[in-house]
Order: C-alpha cells, then structure tokens, then sequence
C-alpha cells in the first residue's frame, strides 16, 4: 500500500488519534485484520483428513479472533478447491506490531508468500509448502506429509522432506516466545503477486467456526474438538478430526477484552497505516485468467472481471472526487482540529466500506466461476 499522506492535519496527535478509530474489523481480503494485546494459543495436535479429490489444496487450521466475545476461537483446518490452475495457498499468521498481536489474512497466489515461519505442518513447516505441487493442469499430491489415498486420487508423487523445524507449535510471529522469521526475498516478491482473496466456501467456513462455542479458546483451553474437516463447512462429517492435545498449556489474562481494529496492506508489512482516502488504497487487483478448460466460459467471465474492474475504479475516483471536495471546503472555512479530524474520519470509514464492497464483489464473481459441487458418494 502506498504510504498514507495527511496533508489535512496539521498535527501528529491528530494522525494517531485517526488511527486509533479506524473501522471495526471483518474478514475480507481488503486484509482489515485485528491487534490484540496478548498472544493466540498454541497450534493444537490433530490428524489430517483424507484428501477428498484432484485439485483440493490444504489449508491448515488458525486461531482467529472474535471481538463480540473477546475471545481467540479455532478455524479448523480443511481441504480447499484452488480458485485457480497454478495457485497455491499462503496462510494467515499472527504477527507481533507496535506492542500488540496482529493479524494478516491468508491468500490465494502463484507462490507462496511469507506467513510468519508457522509451522503449521502438513506441508506448511514454515517456509514455502511442500505437500505437493503443480504440474501442468493437475495438482499432484506429496504422499510424504500428505493425508492421500491413491484410489481417489491418482496425481501422487513421493518425496522425503526434511524439516529442520523445531515442532514447538507456537502460533505467532515475533514477540515474547514467537517465532524469529523475517520475509526472504522470494516471499517479498510473491506478495507482490497477482492474489485471489480466500474464496467463499472459506469465508463460509470462518464464520461458522465463529458461531459455535466449542472452538472458542476460553471453552476447549487450546484443544479445539473440530481440529480439521474434510471440507468447508462440514464440521458434522464422520471424517472430522478432533485435537489430540494442545499444542501448551493456554493461561490468557483475566481481562481478555482489549482489542482493537487494525488495518493491514501486506502480509508481510507490519506497520502499514489504514488507508483514508481512496487514492491511498493499492491498485485494484485484475485476477489471473480462468482456465477451466470452457472457452465460452472462461471468455464470459474475464468480461465480467473486465467490466468490474471498472466500475470500481470508477467508484474509487467519484469517492475521491467528493472527498477533495469536502477538504477544499474545510480550507475555505478554515475549520479547527476537531473538525477536521472528524472529516478524516468519515473518509476513512468511506474508504474502508468502497475496499470492503469490492471485496465482496470478487468474492461473488469468482464464487460464480467454481465448478459445482461434487454429488455425495451415497
């Protein structure tokens, strides 16, 4: 994200004044994360579940926060189908920012970015993946550390890994007892990439694991009983996998209740102001050509992709337009501090809701390019 300019405000405690009510945080890939001021649970100990089918990529379990309860709960780990031929999955991470946890939201990519040095396992040992890999139109599965039965799936290859991670299961990045990993200059290079945001079935996921108690950290002390699914979404399938341990011993403070929002750009940029304006927002994203072997189809939706493109770099330009104007006016009038800081806040909310809207809209069009659903075997 481009560097957050304050021509507005004439001073510095206005600026962290701003920063401090920014927009409450909901999981978008606008990356509108959260801070919190101590430290999620261990990884919990669970066995993966079997790979369901050709194309599914792992995504491993995370603890996300939920500011209603002000309490960490557990996204289960689950077999994800890749929005796109050649894409991979960089997952999210907890980081530690200017004295407090920070969250950054995983993505979809051609490489895998950087997430923290988590081990998250399966794979995921902290740098790049190596549970399998893309070769050509098919996604072929490393037998070696994933959970892969060769009669459903047959694009399987064998390859020793030797992880050379200490398997501490600490979730976060930085900080009192987290993880020392800084991004390596493949991983600076790969958040630049052309990114799709975590698809619906996942956004989907999330919000279910935030709606049942059970997996929240205060109720299960780091041992979530759904640890993994097959699938998004099914938390009642017969395959579930339960934690078999904590990951350590989980004694959050007496006051769990301080949170507040935080607005990230990269996964890998800790300190990234919020953006106020919408010209302090990144480009907007053109998501990778499909490739889903339907020319007709794949040629409708790059028009669609095309088309809302457009439109919403049309809406950023009409809401800067209007903004501007309201500065210029607030020049006319020469208004005082408080005034001022309280446009700025209005635009930043502005901003956040425009970046917020688009998300979703992607999150839409591409929800409409997945192929549908495989029947149930009965």
């Amino acid at each position: 994200m481009r560097k957050l300019t304050m021509r507005m405000l004439p001073s510095r405690r206005i600026v962290l004044l701003l920063l401090a009510v920014l927009s409450v945080a909901i999981p978008s890939f606008a990356q509108v994360g959260i801070s919190v001021s101590f430290g999620p649970p261990a990884l919990p100990v669970y066995d993966q579940p079997i790979c369901p089918g050709d194309g599914y990529i792992w995504t491993p379990g995370y603890w996300a926060w939920d500011p209603d309860v002000s309490d960490y709960y557990w996204v289960p780990g689950t077999w994800v189908l890749a929005p796109e031929v050649g894409y991979l999955w960089t997952p999210p991470y907890w980081g530690w920012a200017n004295g407090a946890f920070v969250f950054y939201d995983g993505y979809w990519g051609p490489h895998i970015g950087f997430y923290g040095g988590i081990a998250y396992g399966f794979g995921y040992f902290g740098v790049g993946y190596v549970g399998g890999r893309w070769d050509g139109d098919h996604f072929f599965y490393n037998r070696s550390v994933t959970n892969v039965n060769v009669v459903n799936v047959h694009n399987v290859y064998n390859e020793t890994v030797v992880n050379n991670v200490t398997v501490n299961h600490i979730s976060y990045n930085g900080g009192p007892g987290g993880v020392d990993a800084r991004p390596r200059p493949e991983e600076e290079a790969a958040a630049r990439d052309r990114h799709v945001p975590p698809v619906a079935a996942q956004t989907q996921h999330l919000q279910t694991a935030r709606s049942n108690p059970q997996l929240r950290a205060s109720a299960n002390q780091g041992k979530p009983p759904i640890a993994a699914t097959p699938k998004p979404g099914e938390f009642q399938d017969r395959s579930v996998a339960a934690a078999k341990e904590a990951g350590a011993p989980y004694h959050p403070p007496a006051n769990r209740g301080e949170a507040q929002p935080h607005a990230e750009a990269q996964p890998h940029a800790a300190n990234t102001p919020a953006a106020v304006h919408p010209k302090d927002l990144p480009p907007v994203e053109h998501p990778a050509p499909p490739r889903t072997g339907d020319a007709n189809r794949d040629k409708k939706y790059q028009q669609q992709q095309d088309k809302l493109v457009a439109k919403q770099q049309q809406e950023r330009q009409q809401l800067q337009q209007k903004q501007d104007q309201e500065h210029q006016r607030m020049e006319s009038q020469k208004a005082d501090d408080a005034k001022k800081q309280q446009v700025e806040k209005q635009h930043a909310q502005q901003t956040q809701q425009l970046q917020q809207k688009h998300a979703q809209q992607q999150q839409h069009l591409q929800q409409r390019q997945q192929p549908p659903p495989e029947p149930k075997k009965k």
